[in-house]
């Protein structure tokens, strides 16, 4: 199969290369693929930690890579969980979106001899966005600062809970199109795969197929996955004195005006969601890093979902993996997990600390 294919298993193509394969999913799971479980994976890292990326994907040729995600699709469904669902799409989208960048970004000279990629003209076709996007008009300028696009589109795509500049009013509008910047374009398209990857979603299986049977142990797996999670709120205290090493590493380089990657940026806002922050709180808290304010509150809002399907910060192990935690000062034996070793920390210092909050009051 085509590793473009399974870089993005949600474009048409590759959904019809699933077709013409005419490849049996319930042979898939009774044999126990490596698809099933990159497709177990693939849900529970979405759902975990805001990615479907494979934590091992030398383990995974394409074939699997592709057919994880119709298993995923089925996995998700079978959770039963509206946010669940919407969490899983977020997920795929944010991870194509990181691709696209990366796509959009590699040298032409670079193409041939590194991962299939998509170009930025190919991505808009295949959200039937063609016609409706065009690149201001600056000469000599490689990439365009700014793009006009329909207005139909945008107001489709774009939703003004992702902040005040989003709404239509906010905007340059001409003839029916409306100016955004690239970064802004980048955001619409993400948005484009969560409605993709949400079309259809969830969806009942039939009886007779037998899948929801054979799946049974995975499903077990993820349920229990999210009954274990650190509930948000359970935490109330912010004393950034007792915040893990990692977390301090992340703030202070963010004091510096250094810009986070997506894993920097996802890890430090899951804690602080997670030690029970709210999006106000947290913009308060981030007020002079680099961290732009309607970024931080789109993040937040949905780490920190009421319904059920919050986000804890990663575990230090796959911390350590995107190179953000270093074992400073051996704090794994303290704990695995950020809050967990941040719960510890304010256990051992009582009740004599004054949080964040207390001093932002005064």
């Amino acid at each position: 199969m085509d590793p473009l294919h399974a870089r993005y298993p949600f474009f048409q193509d590759a959904r019809e290369a699933v077709a013409e394969a005419d490849v049996s999913l319930p042979a898939l799971v009774a044999a126990d693929a490596p698809a099933v479980e990159r497709g177990r994976e693939r849900v529970e890292r979405a759902l975990m930690e805001g990615t479907v990326a494979s934590e091992s994907p030398e383990e995974y040729d394409a074939s699997a890579e592709l057919l994880s995600y119709p298993i995923a699709r089925i996995l998700v469904s079978l959770l039963d969980s509206t946010a669940a669902v919407e969490k899983y799409a977020t997920a795929e989208a944010a991870t194509a979106a990181e691709r696209f960048a990366e796509d959009f970004e590699r040298d032409d000279e670079l193409q041939s001899v590194s991962t299939p990629s998509v170009d930025f003209e190919d991505v808009l076709a295949e959200f039937d966005l063609a016609d409706a996007v065009r690149a201001e008009d600056v000469s000599g300028a490689r990439e365009p600062d700014w793009y006009w696009l329909r207005v139909g589109p945008y107001l489709e795509l774009a939703s003004a809970d992702w902040g005040e500049r989003w709404r239509l009013v906010n905007r340059e509008l001409a003839a029916g199109e409306v100016r955004i910047p690239r970064a802004d374009l980048f955001r619409i398209l993400e948005a484009a795969v969560r409605s993709r990857v949400l079309e259809g979603l969830p969806f009942e299986l039939e009886e007779d197929e037998g899948l929801a049977a054979e799946l049974e142990s995975q499903v077990a797996d993820l349920k229990r996955l999210l009954s274990e999670r650190t509930r948000v709120g359970q935490i109330d205290v912010v004393v950034p004195e007792l915040f893990p090493p990692c977390m301090v590493n992340l703030i202070e380089k963010a004091e510096r005006g250094t810009a986070l990657s997506h894993p920097e940026s996802f890890a430090l806002m899951a804690f602080l969601t997670g030690i029970g922050m709210e999006p106000d709180e947290v913009v308060a808290f981030c007020a002079d890093t680099s961290l732009d304010a309607e970024g931080i509150r789109y993040q937040t809002e949905y780490l920190r979902d009421d319904r059920g399907t919050q986000y804890p910060p990663p575990t230090c192990e796959t911390l350590s993996a995107y190179g953000i935690c270093h074992n400073e000062e051996e704090h794994w034996k303290v704990a695995a997990d950020p809050l967990a070793y941040y719960e510890t920390r304010l256990e051992d210092a009582g009740d004599d600390v004054v949080g964040w909050r207390e001093r932002a009051a005064e």
